[in-house]
């Protein structure tokens, strides 16, 4: 298993307007160094302490994405350096990141994480909260947050078409918001659904085993 060459097939395959954020999560700083070295950016990872501790050690130019449920006490470990988090599920987060962003005088970019899978086990917002949340941005709360977008978990299926629906929706309701304020990235799709994610409109997908192969859990 090469990680360059899973790597490259990757870019090969994306469009010129999709990110890539590589999900590094369970993989060593070595690993991530080797990615960068082929000019990944972008880095994604879903805990808080694997955040901090690969931090110091790589690239200060790496952009670090949280993309893992995160609690609100946590936030101030990430807040001086962290570029977006993907995952903001309540209002309480919103207004926790929007404290530890003004104690490092600096903006933290977010997404607002809305629920689109049928499973109970995927977090998220409701489209009624992530739409009363994202008004209360536009009226001037929050000032040290910047939402560029919506982020998104499709159902754990072999559906496809399930699959697209949840995307679809997501999307809808990406370009409603997008007519209040333009929104520059969807994010949403991983290794086993990226390119239908794109298909749907996605700007930013997740992709993490298909570039550094399995991950190992017991770390």
């Amino acid at each position: 298993m090469s990680i360059q060459k899973n790597y490259e097939e990757i870019i090969q395959s994306l469009p010129a307007n999709v990110k890539l954020v590589a999900v590094s999560k369970t993989h060593p700083a070595e690993a991530i160094q080797e990615v960068y070295n082929l000019g990944q950016r972008v880095f994604g990872e879903n805990k808080v302490q694997e955040m901090v501790a690969k931090q110091p050690v790589l690239p200060n130019d790496i952009q670090w994405h949280l993309i893992g449920h995160l609690q609100s006490n946590k936030v101030k470990y990430v807040a001086e350096f962290v570029d977006t988090i993907e995952s903001v599920d309540s209002e309480k987060l919103l207004e926790e990141i929007n404290k530890q962003a003004a104690k490092h005088n600096r903006k933290i970019k977010v997404l607002l994480q809305v629920k689109i899978a049928e499973e109970d086990s995927k977090t998220g917002m409701e489209v009624s909260e992530t739409k009363e949340l994202f008004l209360k941005y536009l009226q001037g709360h929050f000032e040290n947050i910047e939402i560029t977008g919506l982020m998104g978990i499709g159902t754990f299926t072999d559906d496809t078409e399930q699959t697209k629906r949840e995307f679809l929706f997501l999307k809808r309701l990406f370009d409603q918001l997008s007519v209040q304020k333009k929104l520059e990235t969807l994010s949403m799709g991983m290794s086993g659904d990226y390119q239908l994610a794109i298909e749907c409109g996605s700007t930013s997908v997740r992709i993490g085993s298909s570039i550094f192969g399995a991950r190992d859990y017991s770390i």
